[in-house]
């Protein structure tokens, strides 16, 4: 990995929950059931990016690499990367338990991955671009830009606010509460320090980001505070 100017981001650095702390990826699999349902996650991702058998993919912040798995069983190659080496350890031995020998792990981001193969058909980035100020996330979208194959795509969901919010108090307060009473203290708490100290972005903003980048954005939806996007590398016919 070639070493970056002193003014480079470092995407390395833990804001929010501390996925480098063991006790937090032990526990990540189990917290996010209560969350999401990965089976059919990874069915709707398949059918909106148009995987087929011969593809390769890239998946940023893999986590403990439930969805790289998944999407392995449909394509010739997974690279799956993460900031955080004990998620990648992680993901790893699930790998080889599973024996998957078509998905590649690497300790990286969204600045710092370098491809020095050929382009992807798809990439896929959940929960983790937030991580970055949105300066770098526009230099992390034009990576994934030039790291596509024209006509590829894809799918970023993610954390960000509605701009069309009268009262912002009263906003997220509702959403502390909400969280409290279905999932517990634990997962409220992590919103606070999400809202707090990370850098999720408003709508219009993410969508100029991605506009930007060079992508069309062929739908965005937005459900409260969870938005997803599938965007498209055009080629010169399209």
């Amino acid at each position: 990995m070639p070493q970056n100017p002193g003014w480079y981001y470092n995407e390395f650095k833990q804001i929010g929950v501390d996925y480098t702390d063991l006790k937090e990826v032990e526990t990540y699999d189990l917290n996010m059931q209560k969350l999401r349902d990965i089976e059919n996650e990874a069915k709707g991702i398949l059918e909106l990016l148009k995987i087929k058998n011969m593809d390769l993919v890239l998946e940023i912040g893999t986590g403990t690499g439930e969805l790289a798995l998944k999407l392995s069983g449909h394509c010739k190659k997974v690279v799956a990367i993460d900031v955080s080496r004990t998620m990648i350890y992680f993901a790893k031995t699930k790998a080889e338990s599973q024996k998957k020998t078509n998905i590649e792990f690497h300790n990286a981001g969204f600045l710092t991955y370098e491809n020095h193969d050929e382009p992807f058909d798809a990439v896929v980035t959940q929960l983790a671009l937030h991580h970055l100020p949105d300066y770098w996330k526009m230099i992390a979208l034009k990576k994934i830009y030039g790291m596509l194959k024209g006509g590829g795509r894809l799918y970023l969901r993610d954390v960000v606010f509605p701009s069309l919010i009268l009262d912002y108090e009263d906003f997220f307060s509702k959403i502390i509460t909400d969280l409290k009473g279905s999932l517990g203290d634990k997962f409220a708490k992590e919103m606070e320090i999400h809202i707090r100290e990370e850098f999720s972005t408003l709508d219009w903003i993410m969508e100029g980001l991605l506009k930007n980048a060079g992508f069309c954005i062929e739908f965005a939806k937005y459900d409260g505070l969870m938005a997803s996007y599938l965007c498209k590398k055009l080629t010169s016919i399209d």
